[in-house]
């Protein structure tokens, strides 16, 4: 069977888009002695600043974005291989 780019894209932005909401919620109700959210989200996404109005949406984005990366890449990738070494109909 093969991935299709667009669903596997579009599914992998929603996920990261929806990890991020998570993660900027477990920031904001957990102590920040017991984690280190802040640092890890300025970090890993670019111009993102921890608790503004404009951090949070370009965070948002960017996590999305994250997402349908690794769909165009992973999905083109795993149907070559799928193609060359996969299971074959009827066998």
């Amino acid at each position: 069977m093969l991935l299709n780019i667009r669903v596997v894209g579009w599914s992998l932005g929603i996920f990261t888009a929806f990890t991020y909401i998570l993660c900027v919620l477990y920031g904001l109700v957990v102590p920040e002695r017991l984690h280190s959210m802040k640092s890890f989200l300025e970090t890993v996404l670019p111009a993102f600043r921890w608790l503004t109005f404009g951090g949070f949406i370009l965070g948002l984005v960017e996590s999305f974005l994250y997402g349908v990366y690794i769909g165009i890449v992973f999905v083109p990738i795993y149907n070559l291989i799928n193609r060359r070494w996969g299971l074959k109909k009827g066998g």
